[in-house]
């Protein structure tokens, strides 16, 4: 029955479908919730009554899509969403928390949702951005779009019967709010994916609850309103009407603001300003952040040199970027490259080491370094014991191009 489900996408797929949404697949049934306890399943050869199959048969459906897709797109990896899951959908598709409302309650809701589906094994997982029923205003649909920028799947969506909400949808103050934060979701593709590759590695969970992050403390069980996406970046999504500030808890060690390059101790609360167009991000010292520019589109740009933010760190941090082709299973045949960067600071000096495994070949070929919190003026930059010169800007980040390949960079103040 599955292989018969899956070869159904086939005219879809000539005719350029490029993902499948399983909804409903419980299954519903309009009037009564789902099928009669007595129907019954085959189960491979077990057979059983709906009693039995009610929680396996979403999985099982999206199932059949996934390995249907996968037949015909031949060499693409197929996208899927499932309404119904069970254990073990994780392999298939992703998921969402099905119909909300357009309320703040909801808001609040789906971010310790998220929290939970990512430490139970499903961990790309959204909400209905706005509320799937109700009307969300101005300050509601933007919150809830910050909060989107930092879920695994996200993706904005609505009933029928709604008014339109689509980022233009409430004037042109917050079209550009909106736009500010979809426009930073494009720009951290690069981390994003990486932090789903180390999830697919090592089964780290993408979203993090502090009381995962930060085990020790007995306290951090009750921290529901900020998590850290992936290990190098912490959030704390506004989840109340009209707040301008709150309080965010750093886990131990240093952390940057995301807007300012400010410098925090962590083991602590901070009191963070949160005006409308900004939300609590925080970097955790010694991260190499990687950033695309600015896209309306995956791919729409042709990226020749990557930017590598890189946070000042007085002790040795580790980052990865993992970067193949995309969309395909090409990285099963090691088509692909692991990169770590080891950074190592001081009070007068900054030392960046790479580290590179697989095959794949970027398609850019140099670095743009942007270095933040230096405490020192920088008087000698060297790259594999080559010179280079390093700028500043307005922000007081130094910048320096450097190879993609390189194997070591050592800066002096």
């Amino acid at each position: 029955v599955r292989e018969w489900w899956g070869g159904l996408f086939k005219g879809l797929v000539e005719a350029g479908v490029a993902g499948v949404w399983n909804d409903m697949n419980e299954p519903a049934v309009f009037g009564r919730g789902t099928f009669p306890n007595d129907v019954r399943h085959n189960f491979d050869g077990y057979r059983g009554s709906h009693r039995k199959a009610h929680n396996v048969y979403g999985m099982q459906m999206v199932r059949a899509t996934y390995e249907g897709l996968k037949k015909l797109f031949q060499k693409k990896r197929p996208f899927t969403i499932t309404r119904a899951a069970y254990a073990g959908t994780q392999r298939y598709a992703s998921v969402w928390t099905g119909d909300n409302v357009a309320t703040w309650e909801h808001l609040r809701l789906g971010a310790l949702q998220l929290q939970r589906l990512s430490m139970s094994g499903m961990p790309f997982c959204g909400t209905d951005i706005g509320g799937f029923s109700g009307e969300p205003d101005a300050e509601l649909f933007t919150r809830w779009i910050q909060f989107g920028v930092f879920s695994p799947f996200m993706r904005a969506h609505s009933a029928g019967d709604t008014a339109e909400r689509e980022p233009w949808s409430f004037g042109r103050e917050y079209e550009a709010l909106n736009r500010k934060f979809i426009e930073l979701r494009y720009k951290l593709l690069p981390y994003i994916y990486s932090v789903f590759w180390e999830h697919t590695k090592y089964g780290f969970p993408i979203l993090r609850p502090i009381t995962m992050v930060e085990q020790r403390l007995d306290s951090n069980i009750q921290r529901e309103e900020e998590f850290c996406f992936g290990d190098k970046i912490l959030v704390s999504p506004v989840l109340h009407p009209g707040q301008q500030s709150k309080m965010v808890y750093l886990p131990a060690g240093e952390w940057y603001d995301y807007w300012d390059d400010r410098l925090l101790k962590g083991g602590r609360e901070h009191e963070v300003v949160t005006p409308i167009d900004k939300m609590p991000i925080f970097i955790k010292a010694g991260t190499v952040l990687p950033e695309y520019p600015v896209m309306q589109y995956v791919n729409e740009k042709k990226i020749d040199s990557l930017k590598l933010v890189v946070y000042h760190t007085s002790k040795e941090a580790n980052s990865y970027l993992y970067e193949d082709h995309g969309d395909t299973f090409a990285y099963e045949q090691q088509i692909y490259l692991e990169k770590k960067f080891v950074v190592k600071g001081t009070a007068n000096g900054l030392n960046i080491n790479q580290y590179e495994e697989g095959l794949h070949s970027e398609k850019y070929d140099t670095y743009d370094l942007h270095l933040v919190a230096l405490p020192f003026k920088v008087k000698e930059v060297k790259v594999d014991d080559t010179p280079v010169s390093a700028e500043s800007d307005a922000r007081g980040r130094y910048i320096l191009k450097v190879p993609k390949d390189f194997r070591n960079i050592q800066i002096s103040g």
